[in-house]
């Protein structure tokens, strides 16, 4: 399976953003890709970078946006994974990948199910948790096991796919680190991000593509300075091993070939799944089980 990966930094507004990324898809599309994925909210600048309430605003074309990269992925003839802001009901928004068929019907949706509030990143302002589980999305090109951002973070989450039959794990992302900090933590940063998710495609025996966005973008509060979101969007097959991968600072589309008969062979040498310790696990489900 061929793969488009679309790492982009956001232009000033959204309809210059959306034509931009209508033509890079035309590009994967061109170099044979069947399967194409946007970083974490690609229409739009990072708002969550500042809490305020106008900024609902942007969710209030959910329904025309899914219409429309419908129709992208449809005159494409691409599986395209997108990630927008839903507002579901007055005052119920998530932060939804909308998955669509290469015939522009809507294969699938993955609400983010866990929501970060840190600084510079205060997304339970906005964003409710999704509601519907770790659902791999059925398409042409393979079950895919969409995730979002922070969820690449957490092992259970990719476990959970990966049991529910996933064949490859997906992150739309937007990250990045603050100019102020350090190299030495910049580093730390951006290597434990790398590793957790190549850790999920070892664990796991699967692919993984992760597409995260580039550029600075600044807070209009003016309470931080802005946030620099680092890119090195990659691809790595299901032992970790890189396929695929940008750089820090510039818009970069790739199309990568992943070989997914290798996951059985893959898995047949480590056998994670087999071993796993089912009847150990009940703990698993608790917040916290040490009792000093």
């Amino acid at each position: 399976m061929k793969v488009g990966i679309v790492q982009q930094a956001f232009m000033g507004e959204k309809a210059k953003t959306v034509v931009e990324t209508i033509n890079v898809i035309e590009e994967a599309v061109l170099q044979g890709a069947q399967l194409v994925v946007l970083q974490e909210l690609h229409q739009s600048r990072y708002f969550c970078i500042t809490e305020d309430p106008e900024n609902f605003a942007l969710a209030k074309d959910f329904d025309d946006d899914v219409a429309f990269w419908g129709e992208i992925a449809k005159k494409a003839g691409v599986v395209l994974v997108t990630s927008l802001f839903e507002k579901r009901a007055p005052g119920l928004y998530h932060n939804t990948a909308v998955v669509f068929e290469k015939d522009g019907t809507v294969a699938g949706r993955y609400r983010k199910m866990h929501i970060p509030d840190d600084p510079g990143f205060y997304e339970k302002f906005y964003f409710t948790p999704g509601d519907g589980g770790f659902e791999p999305i059925d398409t042409s090109v393979g079950r895919l096991g969409v995730l979002v951002c922070w969820d690449q973070w957490y092992p259970e989450a990719a476990r959970l796919m990966t049991l529910n039959g996933a064949e490859i794990l997906i992150y739309p992302t937007a990250i990045g680190w603050f100019d102020e900090d350090d190299e030495a933590e910049k580093a730390r940063q951006l290597d434990a991000w790398i590793t957790i998710q190549r850790a999920h495609a070892i664990a796991n025996g699967l692919p993984v593509v992760s597409v995260n966005r580039v550029g600075k973008e600044f807070d209009p509060s003016g309470q931080i300075d802005g946030i620099r979101f680092w890119g090195n969007s990659f691809v790595c097959g299901p032992q970790g091993e890189f396929l695929a991968r940008c750089g820090a600072t510039d818009a970069e589309t790739k199309v990568v070939e992943i070989d997914t008969a290798r996951v059985e062979s893959v898995r047949n040498i480590w056998p994670f799944l087999r071993d796993r310790r089912i009847d150990a696990y009940e703990n698993l489900t608790k917040r916290y089980i040490f009792k000093p």
